[in-house]
This record gives C-alpha cells, sequence and structure tokens, in this order.
C-alpha cells in the first residue's frame, strides 16, 4: 500500500482501472502474488495476460529512436519536483504528492507537463516491505565497522516503493586490438637471492561478443555507488508495461536522455571487452600480465529498452544522523549507509599490522 492518505491512492483511468468486486476500492499491485490486492478488505486479483500484447519489453531499434517514442502511460500522469533533492516523480494525476518518497522533504511542487516516454516493461515487486525490513535487519548485522548500539537500535521508517528508470542496451561489439603481455621468470642475484623479472612482448589481434541488457541508471539524482550495489536485477525477467503493475507505487521521472544514456553504455562496454580481451590474451600466450591495451570498437544491432526496476527506500536514524539505504524489490539485495565505529576501525588496523609484521619475519626466515 502506498505511503500516501487512503484518498490519495493511485488511480488508473477508468478502462484500466481494477475495482475491488468487494469493496469497490482501488486495488494495488502486490509483490506476494504478482497480481492485485485491495488495502482495504485484502481482495486479491491476478493481473489478466492479454495474448495479442508481448509478454515482455520489445527491444527498439536506437538508430529509429526518435520515432518510437511512446508516451502513453495508460494513465493520465503528472511530475513532481522536489526542492530539496531534486528528484522527479511521475504519480497518476489524481494523485495528491505531499512528501518526496526519496528523501522525504514536503518542499514538493508540480511541473510543467512533460512528455516523458512510456516505460516498455517493469520489473515487478518481488519483494514485499515487510522482507525488506527484514533483510535490512540481517544486513546491518553484518556490518563489522557498524558501532554494535547502532545495529541494536537501527529500525528503518516506512518503506517507500520507487520504480526506478533504466535504459538497457544489446548489441553486436568487434574489436580490433594491440596490446603487451608479459611473462615472468625468477633470475638469480648476488647472495644466492632471486628476483622476479617480466619480459614484454607485442601483441595484436580481434574479439567480438554479444552484450546483453548492457544497464544504466537513468537518473542523476541518486547516489550512484548506492544504486550499483543493488545490482544486477534480473531485466530478462520483465513485463510489458501495464499500468496494473505500478499500482500503488511511484515511479521516478529518468533524466538521462536515450542518447547520452548510450554514451554511458558504451564506457560500460569498453571497460568489459578491456578485461575480456585481456584474458583472452593471458589464455593465448600465458601471460602472467598485459597492458597498454588499444583497441577500436564497431558496435552494431544497438537496441535500447525503457524499463522500470523496483526499489525499497528507507532510512534510520543513529546518533542525530539519518542513513539511507536501498533494498532491490526483485532480489532482496541491500545496498546503504552506515555509522562506522573508530574503535573498530583501530582495532582492524592494529590486526592488519601484526599480520603484516608476522608474514614479513616468516617470509624472511
Amino acid at each position: 500500500m502506498s505511503f500516501f492518505e487512503e484518498p490519495n491512492l493511485a488511480k488508473t483511468m477508468e478502462e484500466t482501472d481494477k475495482k475491488c468486486p468487494s469493496c469497490g476500492g482501488v486495488m494495488d499491485f502486490d509483490p506476494a502474488t504478482g497480481g492485485l490486492s485491495c488495502p482495504y478488505c485484502g481482495h486479491k486479483e491476478s493481473i489478466p495476460v492479454e495474448e495479442e500484447i508481448p509478454s515482455k519489453a520489445e527491444e527498439l531499434d536506437y538508430e529509429s529512436a526518435e520515432s518510437t517514442e511512446n508516451c502513453n502511460w495508460g494513465v493520465e500522469t503528472k511530475t513532481v519536483i522536489c526542492k530539496a533533492c531534486g528528484a522527479e516523480t511521475i504519480y497518476d494525476s489524481l494523485q495528491i504528492a505531499a512528501v518526496c518518497p526519496f528523501c522525504g522533504s514536503n518542499q514538493v511542487m508540480e511541473a510543467n507537463d512533460k512528455n516523458t516516454l512510456a516505460p516498455g516493461g517493469v520489473v515487478p515487486f518481488q519483494i514485499t516491505d515487510k522482507e525488506a525490513s527484514e533483510l535490512f535487519k540481517k544486513w546491518i548485522k553484518r556490518k563489522w565497522f557498524c558501532p554494535k548500539l547502532a545495529k541494536e537500535s537501527a529500525k528503518p521508517k516506512a518503506f517507500n516503493g520507487v520504480y526506478f528508470p533504466y535504459w538497457t542496451f544489446d548489441t553486436n561489439t568487434y574489436a580490433d586490438y594491440t596490446a603487451e603481455y608479459g611473462k615472468n621468470r625468477t633470475v638469480k642475484v648476488k647472495d644466492g637471492e632471486t628476483r622476479i623479472v617480466t619480459d614484454w612482448y607485442h601483441t595484436s589481434g580481434s574479439y567480438s561478443t554479444r552484450i546483453n541488457d548492457e544497464l544504466v541508471h537513468a537518473s542523476t539524482t541518486h547516489d550512484q555507488f548506492m544504486l550499483l550495489g543493488l545490482e544486477p536485477f534480473d531485466t530478462e525477467n520483465n513485463k510489458a508495461y501495464k499500468p496494473e503493475y505500478i499500482a500503488g507505487f511511484t515511479s521516478e521521472r529518468y533524466t538521462i536522455g536515450l542518447k547520452e544514456a548510450w554514451e554511458i553504455a558504451k564506457c560500460s562496454i569498453n571497460n568489459k571487452l578491456r578485461n575480456d580481451i585481456s584474458s583472452q590474451i593471458r589464455s593465448e600466450h600465458f601471460a602472467d600480465q598485459v597492458r597498454d591495451i588499444q583497441m577500436t570498437a564497431i558496435y552494431q544491432d544497438i537496441t535500447y529498452k525503457y524499463l522500470l526496476l523496483p526499489v525499497w527506500i528507507s532510512n534510520y536514524k543513529y546518533n542525530d544522523k539519518v542513513y539511507q539505504f536501498m533494498v532491490n524489490g526483485q532480489t532482496g539485495k541491500v545496498s546503504g549507509k552506515s555509522p562506522i565505529s573508530k574503535g573498530r576501525v583501530a582495532v582492524a588496523i592494529l590486526i592488519g599490522i601484526i599480520l603484516a609484521i608476522i608474514f614479513y619475519f616468516f617470509y624472511q626466515s
């Protein structure tokens, strides 16, 4: 159920609105069942499958993206901007947005109408808010540097379920490369001691691979490291977008467009190509090291999807400081910030120094 008051629950247009047959209330998406649930009387229904509509988000051709944009969400929407954190959130036009789901600020204002691209698919919530709370408790207990008192007192506030915007890209890649690989050998020096030297050799070649669902978060208003900690998402397990999947939840508006997202994706793909090429060189030449990889990459058959991915957001307070965390609404993976005990850090450093000294004397002997 949404964290908004009952009269302000999200409503879809009449043709997609799912009224509860028992009490007439508007039904929300239920992560526990994958269907709809009435927050008033508990009645549950499955989401109907329409055979003429694809079951998953379609791959769209990147080169013709300008002509494939679709702004029909199947529900009249409005965009609300938080003046405190800058987040832009998509709400149903009948829904009153009084609080930002990301930072809790009430400094929210409705923006002018924007042609917001409708998502092609949704990865529905599979983790409930209660399950997210239990996963958080297990997560913070494993934080070794977190003070014990913080672990005992950390209790998350009410969870906000938000769908985050992501772009995914598929492409066939081909790269020509040059590099140097090194082979280590042991040589004797004076007084019977030995040391390792590396002989370097030049190599060149090509590498090709298929990139599937390269993920790019389509917003700049959140902690990117925290969001990376939630990955991976099983994007293959998406559903073709239907308003029922986001009933009772909010959706963040993308602030990174398709073209910019592709440039971000290319940087990530290039890093993967370099790692794959390095592994290929090591395997082909039985190399110990690889350096100075220079490559020229070609991307062909580029397709994209615009997906909404599920995230539970909450926070807790310790020593008058608020710590935010997130839970992957599909897998349950937790990512967030926690207080650090200086005493525990000092103990860890001391143990590290002692182990280093022991290792040094053992190596010398």
